[in-house]
């Protein structure tokens, strides 16, 4: 080999080595570091106001009521739009001012959503087909007024949130383990009444009253356990309580009409086919002086005498705000307590176009 091969040859050499060398270094990976996700900046918790203690107990897990919240300072994240259905069991007065109750506090925390709002007009049958329909169409959030939607909804899922209201007793009606610990995912709020101040204000509008017919729907557990919450009161006070019930809107006006002579005064609790029929039992009733005290407002504007009520509106409102806090907060309502209003909230409705008409005297009530 010449000289000038020998040459060509190391440098050709130096440089496959040089050139490995550098191959070498760049095949270690390049550092690299993720960003961080965007955050969202924190809401203001909202404000709290003690929740006042409930009209009366059935239960140890009643005796005290949680606090509830106010409307929340900010809204929800923005382009974050709530699916909420709406299942409601019949369309009347009390019913109607809890839904829109609700919807008033939505709109007043200033969250984006699409609400469905669904009556069952009474059947059991249709509220169970809602209720399906509302699960396929997957809610974020859905709001049941009155125990059966509320039991049909309880039944359809156990995924999506579901708020209750008008709904008296949640613990005895399968809703919740306790209402102070629902357990599951149901919460909300209780239209429980007053029941014994009620019975007490029969007395004192007609103190001649031996008799009291409680009229109800026996297949309503609601209606039941106010029902034997009227006849504990009327024993108490020693009325004779006597039972006149109906199970469908077709036999009401001839279960009234039965009454005629065996009672003095009507007694008929927050019953929805009572109340969604007041007209009825109001013009049979009327026309054969037998006056009505009813469990609440809407009740007494369709043609009862007295109540001494709680204000549905103010109760939907409630529920309204627990939504809000399962919305927006990620509150569970398995551990949210039922939360009721309370006896100073109540207020005194009279009908006195009704007491005119049954020679009744209910100046001194006010």
């Amino acid at each position: 080999m010449n000289l000038a091969k020998a040459v060509a040859l190391a440098v050709a050499a130096a440089m496959c080595l040089a050139a490995l060398a550098a191959c070498s270094g760049s095949a270690q990976p390049a550092a690299t570091t993720a960003a961080p996700a965007p955050t969202q900046a924190p809401t203001a918790a909202p404000e709290t106001t003690p929740a006042p203690a409930q009209a009366q107990a059935p239960t140890e897990a009643a005796t005290s009521a949680p606090e509830a919240s106010a409307a929340p300072e900010t809204a929800a994240p923005a382009g974050q739009t709530y699916k909420i259905g709406v299942l409601q069991l019949v369309q009347h007065a009390a019913l109607d001012a809890s839904n829109q109750g609700f919807v008033d506090a939505l709109d007043d925390a200033g969250i984006d959503y699409e609400i469905d709002q669904q009556n069952a007009a009474g059947e059991q049958s249709t509220c169970q087909t809602i209720a399906s329909a509302f699960v396929n169409d997957k809610k974020d959030l859905v709001l049941a007024i009155a125990t059966p939607a509320a039991q049909a909804m309880a039944a359809a899922t156990e995924e999506i949130p579901i708020l209750i209201t008008a709904v008296t007793d949640p613990q005895s009606a399968g809703l919740a383990d306790t209402n102070e610990a629902p357990g599951f995912n149901v919460s909300g709020t209780s239209d429980l009444t007053p029941v014994k101040e009620q019975i007490e204000l029969l007395q004192r509008i007609l103190p001649e009253a031996k008799r009291v017919g409680i009229l109800y729907n026996s297949g309503e557990a609601n209606s039941v356990f106010q029902a034997d919450m009227a006849k504990a009161a009327c024993a108490d006070a020693g009325l004779e309580a006597i039972d006149f019930t109906v199970s469908s809107s077709n036999e009401i006006q001839t279960v009234v009409e039965s009454m005629v002579g065996k009672i003095d005064v009507i007694y008929a609790p927050t019953d929805n086919l009572i109340a969604s029929a007041m007209a009825t039992v109001s013009m049979v009733a009327t026309d054969n002086k037998i006056p009505i005290i009813a469990g609440e407002d809407g009740m007494v504007q369709a043609g009862g005498l007295a109540t001494y009520g709680i204000d549905y509106y103010q109760l939907g409102y409630r529920t309204g705000l627990m939504a809000i806090k399962v919305l927006t907060e990620g509150a569970d309502p398995a551990t949210m307590p039922i939360e009721y209003l309370s006896a100073d909230q109540c207020e005194l409705t009279v009908n006195e176009g009704i007491a005119a008409e049954l020679g009744i005297d209910v100046s001194g009530l006010k």
